[in-house]
């Protein structure tokens, strides 16, 4: 599959990052409509791949809160023919922050319109193993820092293979990011990770 990621290119800076504009939409509250935008587009643009093929869309915990979300991605499905089982919808563990009930209930509706919904950058924000107890996530996404550290010799092996172990065990599948190099692919598969993710 692929993963959905908005870049701004401006006419005189350039390729502007998200980590730059996407905290001043978060602020602003732009973020919404953005992230309508993306998700819609990338609704539409998966539908022309072939069948196999996924999309995952990254959502903000503005968008959670809000009250729209959930008729917004049944109008992008709908309108561009993707089946729902095609879209992951990606969160990080900042939404967990704020109202974790509400959270959980605005999760659960999503999972219901029959899409799938992956823990990004697992390990680097508010971790807490009874969110993964409470929510069964489809996949959980392990951050490229710990990825990176497996060159090292350190203990990002054993806790790569500690993640993989406790997701396989609760049914959701790993996703490894940042993996640019066939020795970390190696040591990705030796640690049982299903699935990587490159540039």
């Amino acid at each position: 599959g692929f993963e959905a990621l908005m870049r701004w290119p401006h006419k005189e800076y350039g390729m502007i990052s998200p980590a730059t504009f996407v905290p001043i939409a978060e602020e602003s509250g732009l973020i919404v409509p953005l992230g309508e935008w993306a998700l819609r587009e990338a609704c539409r643009q998966a539908a022309q791949w072939p069948q196999d093929i996924s999309v995952a869309v990254n959502l903000s915990s503005r968008q959670l809160i809000g009250d729209g979300l959930v008729a917004c991605i049944t109008q992008a499905l709908a309108l561009s023919g993707l089946p729902a089982a095609r879209l992951e919808l990606e969160i990080t563990e900042s939404v967990f922050a704020g109202n974790v009930e509400r959270t959980l209930r605005m999760l659960h509706s999503l999972q219901a319109l029959g899409v799938r919904v992956v823990l990004d950058d697992f390990g680097t924000g508010y971790s807490s193993l009874s969110h993964l107890r409470s929510f069964p996530f489809n996949k959980i996404k392990i951050d490229q820092s710990f990825v990176r550290g497996l060159g090292d010799g350190g203990s990002a092996h054993a806790i790569v293979r500690a993640i993989t172990t406790l997701a396989h065990a609760l049914g959701m599948e790993t996703l490894a990011e940042g993996v640019e190099t066939q020795e970390l692919f190696d040591a990705l598969q030796q640690a049982g990770c299903d699935m990587i993710q490159g540039y």
